[in-house]
């Protein structure tokens, strides 16, 4: 079975197209910006268009928009070639490619950059498996908040720099490695996981008049 793998929820965009559990074609790119016009050629680029039996995408936490981007290609294509659309979890994934190239690490804390000069962060223990809750914390709160000595994301060298017993690893999601999840980890609901309030409050509602 072929599957199609989307990553858009950070400043890294990648596709990747498997046979089972074997990488048939991908890319990956840093974009920053641009995911929306990039991603569709991308994905044109690969052997049969990229057409899959099912198709996985990361639903985050990350950026709005690059969350909103690959959620929509992965559901139209889904819809278009009647395949299943699952997701997987944006700190999930690069806590398993950091264990993966630190072979006995005890664990690992996962820092990506948030809005508003935060990070999501999250723990994952030496088998990959979440040991704490998502939260989204300022820099002074995540160093506090730190379990293990090695911290792992786009926002690792930044706490790496206020603490002197920590060692970066600076990863983003990389559509590529989405198979060294394990099937639970990457068939979650295709929906998008935010990690924070959005900015955006809702309006108050008029009073009502008699």
């Amino acid at each position: 079975m072929r599957t199609l793998v989307i990553d858009t929820a950070t400043e890294a965009c990648s596709v990747a197209l498997f046979d089972g559990d074997s990488l048939i074609a991908g890319d990956y790119i840093k974009l920053g910006r641009g995911h929306a016009e990039r991603l569709v050629p991308m994905i044109a680029a690969l052997p049969g268009n990229g057409k899959a039996d099912a198709i996985v995408v990361n639903c985050g936490p990350g950026s709005f928009t690059g969350l909103r981007v690959g959620l929509s290609a992965a559901k139209a294509l889904g819809l278009a070639w009647k395949a299943p659309v699952t997701g997987y979890n944006c700190l999930g994934l690069v806590a398993t490619m950091a264990l993966a190239q630190q072979h006995g690490a005890d664990g690992v804390d996962i820092a990506m950059h948030g809005g508003h000069g935060e990070f999501f962060m999250q723990s994952y223990t030496s088998d990959g498996s979440a040991a704490g809750e998502l939260t989204s914390l300022k820099p002074d709160a995540a160093i506090a908040w730190l379990q293990y000595n090695l911290v792992a994301g786009s926002g690792s060298e930044n706490l790496a720099s206020l603490h002197d017993n920590v060692r970066a690893l600076p990863l983003w999601p990389d559509a590529r490695q989405a198979m060294r999840l394990s099937e639970q980890a990457r068939t979650l609901a295709a929906e998008p996981v935010y990690g924070r309030a959005p900015d955006a409050k809702p309006m108050a509602q008029p009073a009502r008049t008699r």
